[in-house]
């Protein structure tokens, strides 16, 4: 029933795959010549003004029967809020739109609220909750004005939906081009306004330029993690290798590797800078100061992020060709016609030609080399888990 435009709160889609398939083709099309530009759209309280009515006549459309109807109807209605400020209370108002956020279901009826959204649109889009981008390929000036029709479509929507546009903060993003496009959308009142330009923008929590150059946000990680890593030393006076290893694997690597298959540095400033993190922080542990950064990462079991970063990407490529990411496989990967040997496997990949470093980096091409030389009882695991354990104990991609 949801879209597959849609990847928020979805079975088998996350922030990575959804940052993964717009950068898949927005790599495509810059290591094509042309450019892309990508609208980012935002909507006031989103959650929190789904009108009701229009909820279930929604859910009416989807074919729900009237007893689930009413037992919906029921969750939604006779709610009721006030307001407290240093113990003076408002009066009691009751909430006529919205969906109730923390429960199970609110989420879901906010998916199917804006299911139908991608139908209206001719262009691209990328949905993760209330969270939207739109894109298009740009070779001319006009190609623009497939966009800006798009634009008024979706203003069109939301008239009729009553989800109003944030419009101070929709942007546009003008990505590998320098042409002279811009876009507006109407207000309320009917008044248009201009979309603002962004040489930068935060999309799922993952800082992307428009230069698609990972080093913005490598950065951004860095700093993240040592600012943790400095709360972590000003609490703990002594810490020894278990300790460590909780708070470091709990509080500062995620940090460093969220999504990280999206935007993988390839450059060597920007390894070294996720890699420096990690130098200084094995050297809090008791006793490992020291000690060369090799020793101290066998002494405490851990790997360089570097490796991590390849066996991150190998797993993800697993998931996507067993079907456990729900993605289209043949949008990231061509399987190889030619016939596996005795030292292949039945998964193997083309390899394909980029003219750019900004594609050949990207993990659909990065990964293709890596995978193909895994051996057949790595790539035939059952599930994820297995896939690991015979990763880890296989040499033969270990950097």
């Amino acid at each position: 029933m949801i879209t597959e435009h849609q990847h928020g709160f979805v079975s088998g889609r996350s922030c990575l795959t959804n940052l993964l398939e717009v950068l898949e083709a927005w790599t495509r099309v810059l290591d094509s010549g042309y450019g892309v530009d990508v609208i980012y759209l935002d909507y006031k309280k989103a959650f929190d003004t789904v009108p009701h009515r229009r909820l279930l006549q929604k859910l009416s459309m989807f074919g729900i029967d009237d007893s689930t109807l009413k037992w919906i109807m029921s969750f939604l209605e006779d709610r009721h809020m006030r307001v407290t400020v240093r113990g003076s209370c408002s009066h009691w108002v009751e909430v006529i739109s919205g969906v109730p956020q923390g429960s199970v279901l609110g989420p879901l009826l906010f998916l199917i609220y804006v299911n139908d959204l991608p139908g209206w649109i001719k262009t691209n889009i990328k949905m993760f909750a209330d969270d939207t981008k739109l894109w298009n390929t740009i070779q001319h000036e006009s190609d623009s004005q497939e966009m800006q029709a798009d634009l008024d479509t979706l203003r069109e929507w939301s008239n009729k939906w009553l989800l109003d546009f944030n419009i101070e903060k929709c942007k546009v993003m003008h990505v590998g081009h320098k042409l002279a496009t811009s876009y507006s959308i109407s207000r309320a009142d009917g008044t248009l306004c201009r979309l603002a330009e962004a040489d930068e923008e935060k999309d799922l929590g993952v800082i992307l330029t428009n230069d698609l150059k990972a080093g913005r946000q490598c950065r951004e990680a860095a700093r993240k993690a040592m600012n943790v890593l400095r709360t972590i030393k000003r609490h703990f006076t002594r810490l020894d290798k278990s300790t460590f290893l909780i708070l470091y694997k709990s509080y500062v690597r995620p940090l460093l590797e969220y999504s990280i298959q999206a935007w993988s540095p390839c450059l060597r400033k920007d390894i070294n800078c996720l890699e420096q993190v990690q130098r200084r922080a094995t050297k809090l542990v008791v006793g490992l100061k020291r000690l060369e950064y090799a020793d101290r990462l066998n002494e405490l079991g851990l790997t360089k992020l570097e490796k991590r970063r390849v066996r991150g990407d190998l797993i993800e490529t697993f998931k996507i060709v067993t079907g456990r990411e729900k993605v289209k496989m043949e949008d990231f990967f061509e399987c190889s016609r030619s016939n596996y040997n005795l030292r292949g496997h039945q998964f193997k990949m083309t390899v394909r030609r980029s003219r750019t470093n900004t594609r050949s980096s990207f993990f659909s091409q990065r990964v293709v080399n890596i995978w193909n030389g895994l051996p057949r009882t790595v790539v035939s695991a059952s599930s994820v888990n297995n896939f690991k354990n015979r990763l880890d104990d296989c040499a033969e991609w270990g950097i």
